[in-house]
């Protein structure tokens, strides 16, 4: 007989009561969204009760408009800064075999070598042996080891680059890098789902739906924010000057006519700051207050207390930006940077500094602005699609099963907001085609109905008591069903793992929609069936 214990029942439909709770929100986006952009900020939310929950499923680009990036990373630039970090090693190996290799100099190589003129090319092989000692092991795709430099000579001058399998780390590094540094950025400034994503070997696509422009995303992530605190070498008015062999000339922020050369190697670099707040100075105007972590206090210690009464430059994005005299040894960390700031650019640069400073520089190759009218266009025609297959699915099952099409016709209705209910929780972001995997699982949503409903009716043909036809085909149905969607549930997965961006919102949307069909059609539908048949306790059935 049928039979469904009454803590089963309890539990079904309150899962079922759950999840249309957490998807009630997305039925009043508009006020529930202001809601959460109060409290976000520390505003009491009105509106909306706060004892509700307030999660709501997340527009995509496609669907809220917003702004669209494709950008390359220079990798080119991560080569040259690594040579050039590279060079005080070399420096300190040849200076203990000078007495072989006479005089040591450091030529211009360009940026995808270091260049290195010994003053006595014959004695070229004890220079390479002693570079080569700096080489540093690399896993190699192949599982072997290769060094991560290649040291060779050009008649007296002494060359090392990266070899192949160190550029392939470097830009996997680099590219990693540049991606949690853009992901951080785009969080501080509170934006909501952004997509950001790898495309080949240096590109990133960058969507951030709800920002006004692509401008606004241009100024927040393609700055580099490239802090560094370099030694200042000399002063001039010459920006062609020449700044000789190991230092840089660099422009003056507030002054037009006045470079710095400095040491190019910086003594502490903003990678090692913890962080950074918009503040104001003792003369009241706005600049950022930062923290260095142990390393950085230091070293920053170190150096000021052995050069007090001389200029240090701090240089921003290859800027001058301030050069004080040092009064005092600063162990304490901490500093100030001050400039001719306002309010909002000290908290856009503070805002840069505690994400964190690119590692190689930024070029946008494509940029777009998707308005929300595009968006809302969107998101009514995806309302219709959806009402258009809901209501034909609505009928064929009410023309074709009777009032077993009805209950499969309610169990679809909870289906679908199941679905929204749980992509509320989880924070998901809806994208065009995730309207199209919910489009799609309108449709599957009732073949574990129609699986059962069709097993009833053979069952019923045998001669069998409605009550054992009923008990029968779920049983015998139950084995199809699972197997069925077990096999999309996996394509889904599939799609999920490789796929990016909108493929991966169909798959979403689709798995989802497969727990929440299995679920209706074995537990929702079927205790509606047995609550009737309970209730009416017909001799016959027609279904």
């Amino acid at each position: 007989m049928l039979q469904i214990e009454g803590w089963k029942r309890g539990l079904i439909w309150l899962i079922c009561a759950v999840g249309l709770l957490f998807a009630l929100p997305n039925g009043f986006y508009t006020k529930v969204e202001a809601f959460n952009d109060a409290e976000e900020i520390g505003s009491k939310g009105v509106g909306w009760p706060s004892f509700l929950p307030s999660g709501l499923v997340n527009l995509g680009l496609d669907l809220r408009g917003g702004a669209h990036l494709l950008g390359e990373v220079k990798l080119a630039e991560v080569y040259e800064t690594r040579l050039a970090a590279f060079w005080p090693e070399v420096r300190n190996v040849l200076r203990d075999k000078r007495g072989t290799i006479g005089a040591i100099r450091q030529q211009d190589g360009g940026g995808g070598e270091l260049r290195v003129r010994i003053g006595k090319p014959e004695a070229m092989a004890v220079a390479l042996e002693a570079v080569r000692t700096l080489a540093r092991p690399v896993s190699t795709l192949s599982g072997g080891m290769s060094d991560d430099i290649v040291v060779t000579s050009d008649g007296e001058e002494l060359i090392v680059t990266l070899s192949q399998a160190e550029k392939l780390a470097t830009d996997n590094r680099t590219m990693a890098q540049s991606l949690e540094i853009i992901r951080r950025r785009v969080d501080e400034a509170g934006t909501r789902e952004p997509t950001i994503q790898r495309q080949g070997k240096d590109r990133v696509l960058i969507q951030v739906p709800g920002l006004g422009s692509a401008q606004e995303l241009k100024a927040l992530i393609g700055t580099p924010a490239l802090l560094t605190f370099q030694t200042v070498v000399g002063q001039t008015s010459k920006s062609n000057g020449n700044a000789g062999v190991g230092n840089e000339l660099v422009k003056a922020a507030e002054e037009a006519e006045l470079y710095y050369i400095l040491d190019r190697t910086p003594v502490v670099t903003g990678e090692e700051l913890t962080n950074a707040q918009p503040a104001f100075d003792q003369n009241g105007r706005p600049a950022v207050n930062f923290m260095f972590n142990t390393s950085g206090a230091r070293k920053f210690g170190q150096y000021t207390s052995e050069h007090i009464g001389e200029p240090f430059a701090i240089v921003l994005d290859n800027q001058v930006i301030s050069a004080p005299v040092i009064q005092s040894a600063i162990t304490g960390g901490s500093g100030i940077i001050t400039g001719n700031f306002d309010v909002l650019e000290s908290t856009r640069l503070a805002t840069l500094l505690r994400a964190g400073s690119l590692p190689a520089s930024l070029e946008f190759l494509e940029e777009r602005t998707v308005g929300p009218e595009l968006g809302q266009d969107s998101i009514d025609a995806g309302k219709v699609a959806c009402i258009v297959a809901f209501s034909a699915v609505l009928i064929f099952m009410g023309l074709s099963y009777g009032t077993f099409g009805l209950f499969a016709n309610v169990a679809l209705i909870i289906n679908v907001g199941l679905i929204f209910g749980l992509l509320s929780m989880i924070g998901a972001t809806l994208t065009l085609p995730g309207i199209a995997g919910i489009v799609l699982t309108i449709g599957m949503a009732v073949d574990a109905n129609v699986l059962v409903f069709e097993r009833i009716r053979e069952e019923l043909k045998t001669a069998k008591g409605p009550a054992r036809a009923i008990e029968l085909g779920y049983e015998k149905a139950l084995s199809a069903i699972i197997d069925a969607n077990i096999t999309t549930l996996l394509t889904a997965a599939i799609l999920f793992y490789f796929g990016a961006g909108p493929v991966k919102g169909f798959a979403i949307t689709l798995g989802l929609g497969i727990v929440t069909s299995v679920f209706t059609a074995i537990f929702v539908t079927r205790i509606m069936v047995v609550v009737w048949f309970e209730r009416r306790r017909p001799k016959t059935l027609e279904v």
